[in-house]
């Protein structure tokens, strides 16, 4: 708590003042919180004076509150670049991050506008460094030098994760943030926020372990429990809660995915979909996944907004979906310095999903659907994707649309990069 009021004075972040006749003051309170590392084991207990935001009404208190964070696709796409170029990924924390806020008022926690302020100040930071940011993904900043040299780093609020071609770079820019900020160099990268509980670096890969996330998936299961089927026979619900858990467990729990050095510098996709695999609503499921430097960096399962007529319709909307995705991928990876070719390989099992992303075929089964998933079309006319079959024993995206045999599932993680703990140690 001594550390926390040092810091508010330090920052000058208010002046004690009488309060105006009318006006409404909000309170704060201390909030404390226990951090722990990689290991589980206790890192450091911290005190936080914050302020009682939610007391604050919008137009009167605040307007614009709005501050982005890093997507876990470009933390990922980092640690494959990283570890394609052979480099150490390092990861500065800013201490009492709020406190740096472009106004006084604005730069106390919990304060609705304080995430704001913060981003504010440390992207006109990054801006006078000589970074630029990254036009599709705003936490995204890249330093270029003379003879190829290169500097990206992700921010997700106060934390920073950071890599770079040359160890001269890293170096004034660790010692440049440290006389602006208040930092804790962590060194190389090894936990980062809840997704990535370990970085494991070998010669020639590096390996970033994450963590199973098991209730979530038990709540969309047990959501189901209102269908007729499951109400007529409910220990059939709990049999699949526990299978479908169990599985994941079995494919996700101390497992890992590897990004290898010198990997393939191509974005490689995958597609795929159930069909009608809710039962209760009868909407189906779409998956895909992007593979580069021989990992997946990027993948998706989610339920589809529409009910599909056909399997044909399935696919097309599933491979619209995942259109998408590219184009915004392609974009990252060209101000990231890793350019890609003009048009980008799908690999889709539907043959009639392919020609119906090509050509107005099958007018009869295709009429209905929502012009936005015809989007597909125009981008492969213009030769930006490419849908090519691949067959089902060959596609990957299976593993995020279905249940599938222990060996099989093993398989198709085993080619999206996911290695186990033993493979990591």
């Amino acid at each position: 708590m001594d550390v926390e009021i040092e810091a508010i004075k330090q920052n000058d972040t208010w002046e004690l003042t009488e309060l105006p006749e009318g006006g409404k003051k909000i309170g704060v309170k201390w909030v404390y919180k226990t951090k722990f590392n990689e290991n589980g084991e206790v890192d450091k207990y911290k005190a936080r004076l914050v302020v009682k935001g939610y007391s604050q009404q919008h137009g009167v208190d605040y307007t614009e509150v709005f501050a982005p964070v890093a997507r876990m696709e470009t933390i990922r796409l980092v640690v494959a670049l990283a570890a394609k170029k052979g480099c150490a990924i390092y990861q500065l924390d800013v201490k009492s991050t709020f406190l740096y806020g472009e106004l006084n008022e604005e730069a106390l926690y919990d304060l609705k506008q304080a995430p704001r302020a913060w981003y504010s100040r440390i992207e006109a930071y990054f801006l006078k460094e000589g970074f630029e940011k990254c036009d599709y993904e705003h936490t995204l900043f890249i330093k270029t030098g003379k003879e190829g040299k290169l500097l990206i780093l992700s921010l997700y609020v106060d934390d920073l994760i950071f890599t770079g071609n040359d160890e001269l770079m890293v170096s004034e820019f660790k010692s440049s943030m440290k006389h602006e900020f208040d930092m804790a160099d962590l060194g190389k990268m090894r936990y980062f926020l809840a997704e990535f509980k370990r970085c494991v670096y070998q010669s020639e890969k590096i390996c970033i372990r994450g963590v199973a996330k098991v209730w979530d998936g038990w709540k969309q299961l047990s959501s189901k429990s209102n269908c007729p089927r499951y109400m007529e026979n409910p220990t059939e619900l709990h049999l699949q809660v526990a299978k479908r858990v169990l599985r994941y467990l079995k494919g996700t729990l101390d497992f890992g995915i590897f990004y290898k050095k010198g990997g393939n510098n191509e974005l490689i996709a995958y597609t795929d979909s159930d069909y009608a695999g809710d039962l209760e609503d009868r909407k189906s499921t779409s998956g895909y996944v992007f593979l580069l430097s021989s990992g997946a960096v990027s993948w998706l399962s989610k339920k589809q907004p529409v009910v599909s007529l056909s399997t044909t319709e399935v696919e097309f909307i599933t491979a619209a979906f995942c259109a998408c995705q590219t184009v915004w991928l392609k974009r990252v990876l060209d101000n990231l310095g890793l350019k890609q070719g003009k048009t980008t390989i799908i690999q889709c099992d539907s043959s009639s999903a392919i020609k119906l992303s090509k050509n107005p075929v099958m007018h009869g089964r295709s009429k209905h659907i929502d012009v936005r998933f015809h989007f597909i079309r125009e981008l492969t006319k213009a030769g930006t994707v490419e849908l090519v079959y691949c067959s089902t024993q060959e596609q990957l995206a299976d593993v995020m649309t279905k249940p599938l045999k222990l060996d099989v599932f093993l398989k198709l993680s085993a080619s999206l990069g996911v290695c186990s703990e033993t493979d990591v140690n």
